[in-house]
C-alpha cells in the first residue's frame, strides 16, 4: 500500500515546485487542479487500496475552493491532515481554516525547507 501525498492548486507551477520538494524526499504524489478533482482522485486512490498520508491545498481556485474542498473532504475524512498553502494571511481566513478542519496553514512564496519540515510533522 501507497501513502500519498495530494497537491490542490490550480497553478502547475505551484503543483510542480511542491512535488519536486517532496518527491526528493520519497512520497507518492498526485495532483489536483481545484477541490473537485481532489476528492475524485483521493477516492481512486483509496479505491486503488492506498492511502492519503497528508493534502496541501491552495484556497483560491475555481470549481470548489479550499475551503469548500476541506468541508467537502471532512465529510468523508476527518483525520486526514490537510496544509494549506496559500497567498492569504488574513486572520480571518486563517481562522476559517482551522474552523474547517485545517491542520496547517503556510503562505507563498515559501522556501523548500519550510515545506518539508511542515511536511515531516505530519507525515511519518
Amino acid at each position: 500500500m501507497d501513502k500519498y501525498i495530494v497537491i490542490i492548486d490550480d497553478s502547475p507551477t505551484i503543483r510542480r515546485s511542491v512535488e519536486l520538494i517532496l518527491q526528493g524526499e520519497g512520497f507518492s504524489i498526485q495532483q489536483a487542479v481545484n477541490g473537485r478533482e481532489a476528492i475524485l482522485k483521493i477516492d481512486q486512490i483509496r479505491n486503488e487500496g492506498n492511502d492519503i498520508a497528508l493534502c496541501i491545498s491552495d484556497i483560491n481556485m475555481p470549481v470548489l475552493n479550499g475551503f469548500e474542498f476541506l468541508d467537502e473532504l471532512r465529510k468523508i475524512d476527518k483525520f486526514t491532515p490537510v496544509v494549506m498553502l496559500t497567498t492569504e494571511k488574513e486572520q480571518a481566513k486563517i481562522q476559517k481554516g482551522k474552523t474547517s478542519g485545517a491542520a496547517g496553514w503556510m503562505v507563498k512564496p515559501f522556501h523548500p525547507e519550510e515545506l518539508l519540515k511542515v511536511v515531516r510533522r505530519f507525515v511519518r
